[in-house]
């Protein structure tokens, strides 16, 4: 469970996949649209909903309790671990339809991790899901809307 939520760690794995995607030229687009889900996900959960809700996380709460990570010192709710990888794996998975359970699994594992290791509740993982989910929809959403109005326009002469 270590080794799933260093996964997660700033989007590490998000990062290097949307990164590898970008550098294909096949795959760039896919890349950016996972690169920009990984960041409005960012701004959504870490930058906006944690300083509201401003939840203290559950090993905070029991002071006897060993952490096998490093004590993470921002707020509890939404996951941002969770929020990232469901942001990223919608994307993913809706390019990648023959991968969507593997893109869904690794989003899993490092949300689930985030359980194991006592730094989350169950709500905020939940949240971290659907506000990924919400993240990845947007993001679609705007690049194909951007995409059709490049392909559908005339240069003004």
């Amino acid at each position: 469970m270590v080794i799933s939520t260093y996964l997660g760690n700033g989007g590490m794995i998000w990062i290097i996949i949307s990164a590898l995607l970008i550098i294909s030229k096949k795959y760039r687009k896919i890349g950016f649209m996972a690169i920009s889900a990984l960041i409005l996900s960012t701004i959504l959960g870490d930058g906006i909903l944690k300083h509201v809700v401003k939840r203290i996380r559950p090993s905070a709460s029991i002071p006897a309790v060993n952490l096998l990570i490093v004590k993470p010192l921002s707020y509890s709710f939404p996951s941002g671990h969770t929020t990232s990888s469901f942001a990223v794996a919608g994307v993913l998975a809706k390019y990648f339809k023959d991968y969507t359970l593997e893109f869904f699994s690794l989003a899993s594992l490092i949300a689930f991790s985030r359980l194991y290791l006592y730094v989350h509740y169950p709500t905020d993982v939940l949240a971290g899901i659907i506000l990924g989910l919400i993240c990845s929809g947007i993001i679609i959403y705007v690049f194909n809307k951007v995409s059709y109005i490049n392909h559908n326009t005339t240069p003004d002469i």
